[in-house]
């Protein structure tokens, strides 16, 4: 059970950062990069749970640590993206 928790905290950092970088840009909402966004928040609430899975005492630290990295993961994600897109042109 604490397992979901980790990857709940790991997929709203993610969701968390894609919005916050939404309102700082204060363009139109875009549902395309929006949906990039919720893909790496679902690889990232994945990786932290595996990652997870064999612990057997979770603290609130633990779920801290997994929001600041879902956060991580999607500005990761989008920096990677946005080379590779600059890249082809």
């Amino acid at each position: 059970m604490n397992v979901i928790f980790i990857g709940i905290a790991a997929f709203l950092g993610a969701i968390c950062s894609s919005l916050l970088g939404w309102c700082d840009s204060q363009e139109a909402f875009d549902v395309r990069k929006f949906a990039g966004s919720v893909i790496r928040a679902i690889i990232a609430g994945v990786i932290f749970a595996v990652g997870y899975n064999y612990m057997n005492d979770i603290t609130p630290i633990d779920i801290g640590i997994a929001f600041l990295g879902g956060s991580g993961v999607d500005c990761l994600g989008n920096r990677i993206a946005g080379s590779i897109k600059a890249g082809l042109r």
